[in-house]
C-alpha cells in the first residue's frame, strides 16, 4: 500500500513479539495510518533507528521525495528516486541517500528485509559513521547487530593522536584498500587482504600489507602475517604486530628491531618488548646480538603508582667473549654492566625520601660500548639515599651516601668515598629577642665513613661526629648601607687519622673558631629610556672578610668532603658585580646581563702551615673563589675571576668564565658557554674549556666543542645538524658526527655519520640510516636518544 502524503502517513515499526503473534502494522498487513502528531518516537538502540529510516523509503512514491522525521535524539533525514515492494522485500533505487546523526549510507541501490533486518546495497556505496568513510561497490548490513560486511572496499578513518617528542607525528588519517572489510562492532573492523598506510592513498610512500588485520578505532591495529613495503618493495616481514592509533600511545608489544653493522662489534641485531599493563606501569626489557662480541641484555621500567611517587630503573649489560690483543692472540674481554635507580616519593607528615643509585663496573666497558661521546667520557659516579623532613625551622636527615670516580681505565684505578649511614641535624638563622637582630642557628652530622684510591685505604667504617654553632648579626643603615657579621665554632671527632700519609686507628679532635664580615655598600643605578624600551644599569660592591683559627694539623686530617678542607685563613674577598635590566613596552622586564669581577687577598699565604709547596693544594679558601686549582706555592693574591652571563630575548644565551692570575701574569683559564639561535629555526653552540696552568695543577687542556644546525627532530622537511670536539693541545678530533633528515607528512629518513676517538680502547667510524614512519616509531640503526637536534 502506498501512501499518497508520505510527510502526513508513516508506518509504524515494531520489535517482534515473544508470542511470534504479527504486529499490528505487520508489513503483511494493511499498514495503520497515523496522524504526524501523534507519532511517538520511542528510545530504541542506534541499529533499531536505521529501519524506521529505512521502511518510509519502501512506501515512498515513484517521484523522489525527501521526509524528515524526528526520532529519538535526532531528525532521520531520507531521499530516494525510486521506493518500490517485491513480496516482504523492499527495494530502493536512484541516489539513496539516508542520514541519522552522523551516520550516513549512499547506494544506487538498496534492499531491505524487515523480517531479518539485513540491507542489502549495491552500486557506489558509500559508508560514513563519525570519521569512519568506506566506499565499495557491494556491502550487507545488519541495522539490528549493528555488523556488515564490505566487498573490493578502500576508504579512511580518522584516529585522535597525541603528539610524542619521540615519534615523527601526522594528522593523516588511516587510509586502506582490501578485498573484504567486515564490520564486527561499532568500532571495530576486520580486513583481508588488506593494505594501510597514513601516506596519500594515491602515492604512498610506505603501506603494511597484511593477510588479515583488526583495526579498534581510537585504540589499535592488529596486524597478521604483515610485511612493510616501501615503495612498493617488501622490506620486513612481520608475523604479527600491533601499531597504536589513539592518543593512549602506551601499547604493549615487540618494538621495531634494530639492525646495524660494526667493523669492532660485527653484525647486530636486537629488539626489545614494550609491556605496559597499566596507566601509572610500563617496562622495556631487550636483548642485542654482536656477532664479533657476544650478547647484551638491556631493562627499562617506569612506575608511578601515585602522584607523589616515582620510580625509574636501568640496566644494560654486555657479555664479551672479548678483542683480540693479549699474547698470542688471546682475546681480552670487555664486558661488563651499568644500572641505575631513582625513587622518589613523599611519606606524609613532612616526610620525603629519594634514593638515587648509580653502578658502572668498569670505565673499560663504558669506554667500548658508550654509543655517544658524553656517555662515554662520565667517569663519575654518584649514588645518594636520603630520606629528610623540614619541620619549624629544622631539618632533620637520613642518609646513604657514595662516590666513585674511576682515574684510569687500564690499570683501571678509582676514588671512593662512602658516607654511610649518616644523620644530620641543622637549623635555620632565628632570633630569640623581638627587639635585638641576633640570629642562632647550628649544622651537626655523625655518621661512618670511608675512603679508597690508590694512596689511602681506610677502614670501612671511620666514625665522624660534629657540630657547628653560629651567631649571626645584621645591621643595616637605611636602604643603602649594611654589615653582616657571623661567628662559630666547629667540632669535629674522627676515631682514625693520618699518620706519614697513612691512615692509622687513632682518634683526632679538630677545633676551630670562625668568623665572618659582610659589608654591602650603596649600589649605584642609572634608568634611561630608548624609544618604548626602558634600560636599568645597577652596580652592586660587595667585600667580605673571612678568618678561622685553631686547627693546627691540617695534614692528619683525612680529606673525606668539603668540610674536611677547612684550614687556617684570614682572607679579604671583594667582588664588583654589574646588572643591565631591560623593560619592553608590554611590561616584560629580563635581566639580560651580569658581569661579576671577584679576587681574593690571603694575610696568611701558607692557610697556617697547611700549603705544601711543589704541589696541587686544594682547600675550602681556595675552592670559593673559582673551581679550578691554582696553588703551588704560598701566595697573597687569587686570581682574577670574571663572570659573564647574557639572556637577551631567548636567542642569545651566552656565559663566559675567565681566571686571569696575577703571578705568573697570564690567563690562566676560559670557559665559553654560548647558544645562538640567529634564524627561527637554526642554532648555534660553541664550547671552549682551557687550561694555561703549571703542569703541577693540573695538565694544560685546550678544548672546543661546537654544534650546528638547522630545523628539529620531527619538523617537516630538512633538517640537519653537526657537533665535533677538537683537542688542540693533542690535535685529535675527539668525535665528529653530521646527521641529516627529511620529514615528509607521513615519513622521514635520517643518515648519519659518527666517529669516536676515545685513545687505545675505541677509534671507530660509524655510518647509519634510519626510517621514521609517522606515529609508529623509528626502523633502522639510528636511535632517537643518539640524535644531535
Amino acid at each position: 500500500m502506498k501512501s499518497k502524503n508520505p510527510s502526513q502517513a508513516l508506518p509504524v515499526l515494531h520489535h517482534p513479539r515473544s508470542d511470534g503473534a504479527a504486529p499490528a502494522n505487520d508489513p503483511g498487513s494493511a499498514p495503520e495510518q497515523v496522524a504526524p502528531e501523534k507519532i511517538e518516537a520511542s528510545p530504541v538502540l542506534l541499529p533499531r533507528l536505521l529501519a524506521v529510516l529505512l521502511l518510509p523509503l519502501f512506501f515512498a512514491s515513484a517521484v523522489r521525495a525527501q521526509i524528515q522525521v524526528p526520532v529519538g535524539r535526532g531528525i532521520v533525514r531520507l531521499e530516494a528516486n525510486r521506493q518500490t515492494r517485491q513480496g516482504d522485500r523492499y527495494v530502493a533505487d536512484g541516489d539513496v541517500d539516508v542520514r541519522y546523526l552522523t551516520i550516513r549510507l549512499r547506494a544506487d541501490h538498496i534492499e531491505y528485509d524487515p523480517k531479518t533486518y539485513d540491507v542489502l546495497a549495491r552500486g557506489h556505496v558509500i559508508f560514513d559513521y563519525n570519521t569512519e568513510h568506506i566506499e565499495a561497490p557491494e556491502g550487507h548490513y545488519n541495522i539490528r547487530t549493528d555488523q556488515g560486511a564490505f566487498l573490493h572496499v578502500r576508504g579512511t578513518i580518522n584516529v585522535a593522536r597525541r603528539p610524542n617528542p619521540n615519534v615523527l607525528f601526522s594528522t593523516n588519517p588511516i587510509s586502506f584498500e582490501a578485498d573484504e572489510v567486515d564490520r564486527v562492532a561499532e568500532q571495530t573492523y576486520v580486513f583481508r587482504k588488506a593494505w594501510l598506510t597514513i601516506c596519500m592513498p594515491n602515492r604512498p610512500v610506505w603501506k603494511f600489507y597484511s593477510v588479515r588485520s583488526t583495526l579498534k578505532v581510537n585504540d589499535k591495529v592488529v596486524l597478521v602475517r604483515a610485511n612493510f613495503r616501501l615503495l612498493k618493495v617488501p622490506l620486513i616481514y612481520l608475523p604479527y604486530a600491533s601499531i597504536p592509533a589513539s592518543e593512549k600511545v602506551r601499547q604493549s608489544g615487540f618494538l621495531l628491531p634494530e639492525v646495524s653493522d660494526n667493523s669492532v662489534n660485527g653484525f647486530i641485531f636486537g629488539d626489545s618488548y614494550y609491556w605496559a599493563p597499566t596507566d601509572w606501569f610500563d617496562s622495556e626489557v631487550g636483548a642485542q646480538y654482536l656477532s664479533k662480541r657476544g650478547y647484551g641484555q638491556s631493562v627499562d621500567l617506569r612506575a608511578v603508582p601515585e602522584a607523589n611517587m616515582n620510580l625509574r630503573i636501568h640496566y644494560y649489560g654486555v657479555e664479551d667473549r672479548g678483542i683480540p690483543g693479549g699474547a698470542n692472540g688471546t682475546l681480552i674481554p670487555e664486558g661488563g654492566s651499568e644500572a641505575s635507580l631513582l625513587f622518589t616519593s613523599n611519606f606524609g607528615h613532612g616526610w620525603r625520601g629519594v634514593g638515587d643509585l648509580n653502578y658502572l663496573s668498569s670505565l673499560t666497558f663504558r669506554l667500548a660500548f658508550a654509543t655517544t661521546f658524553n656517555e662515554a667520557t662520565v667517569s663519575e659516579q654518584h649514588s645518594n639515599a636520603f630520606i629528610t623532613n623540614n619541620f619549624h625551622g629544622f631539618s632533620l636527615n637520613f642518609a646513604a651516601l657514595n662516590y666513585q670516580d674511576f682515574l684510569n681505565a687500564q690499570p683501571e684505578t678509582s676514588i671512593v668515598i662512602r658516607s654511610a649511614p649518616e644523620a644530620r641535624f641543622s637549623s635555620v638563622d632565628r632570633s630569640f629577642w623581638n627587639k635585638w637582630p641576633v640570629y642562632f642557628g647550628f649544622d651537626s652530622v655523625t655518621g661512618a665513613v670511608r675512603r679508597s684510591d690508590t694512596i689511602i685505604d681506610t677502614a670501612q667504617y671511620v666514625e665522624r661526629s660534629e657540630i657547628a654553632p653560629r651567631m649571626t648579626l645584621p645591621l643595616r643603615w637605611g636602604s643603602w648601607f649594611g654589615i653582616t657579621s657571623t661567628a662559630g665554632f666547629r667540632f669535629t671527632d674522627y676515631n682514625e687519622q693520618l699518620v706519614n700519609g697513612i691512615p692509622v686507628a687513632q682518634g683526632l679532635v679538630r677545633t676551630d673558631g670562625e668568623f665572618s664580615v659582610e659589608l654591602r655598600p650603596p649600589a649605584f643605578e642609572r634608568i634611561w629610556d630608548r624609544g618604548k624600551t626602558k634600560w636599568k644599569h645597577v652596580i652592586e660592591p660587595l667585600i667580605v672578610y673571612n678568618y678561622v683559627t685553631g686547627i693546627q694539623d691540617f695534614s692528619r686530617i683525612i680529606r673525606f668532603d668539603e668540610d674536611d678542607t677547612i684550614t687556617d685563613t684570614s682572607e679579604l674577598e671583594s667582588s664588583l658585580t654589574q646588572r643591565f635590566f631591560r623593560k619592553t613596552a608590554d611590561g616584560q622586564a629580563e635581566e639580560f646581563l651580569t658581569w661579576r669581577l671577584a679576587a681574593k687577598y690571603y694575610f696568611d699565604p701558607t692557610f697556617g702551615g697547611a700549603l705544601v709547596p711543589g704541589q696541587r693544594n686544594v682547600f675550602a679558601a681556595l675552592d670559593d673563589i673559582t673551581p679550578f686549582a691554582f696553588a703551588d706555592q704560598p701566595r697573597r693574591w687569587s686570581p682574577i675571576v670574571s663572570n659573564i652571563k647574557m639572556n637577551y630575548s631567548a636567542r642569545y644565551d651566552i656565559q663566559l668564565e675567565t681566571d686571569y692570575d696575577f703571578l705568573p701574569n697570564r690567563l690562566a683559564v676560559i670557559g665559553l658557554i654560548g647558544t645562538v639561535h640567529p634564524f627561527q629555526q637554526s642554532f648555534l653552540s660553541l664550547a671552549q674549556f682551557r687550561l694555561n696552568t703549571d703542569p703541577i695543577l693540573q695538565p694544560e687542556q685546550n678544548q672546543i666543542r661546537m654544534t650546528a644546525g638547522w630545523g628539529q627532530m620531527n619538523r617537516k622537511g630538512w633538517n640537519t645538524a653537526t657537533s665535533f670536539a677538537y683537542d688542540t693541545i693533542q690535535h685529535s678530533l675527539q668525535y665528529e658526527v653530521v646527521q641529516a633528515s627529511y620529514n615528509g607528512s607521513c615519513c622521514g629518513i635520517s643518515f648519519e655519520y659518527r666517529r669516536l676517538a676515545l685513545g687505545p680502547l675505541r677509534n671507530d667510524n660509524q655510518f647509519r640510516a634510519a626510517l621514521l614512519i609517522a606515529n609508529i616509531g623509528t626502523f633502522g640503526t639510528l636511535r632517537r636518544q643518539e640524535r644531535v637536534f
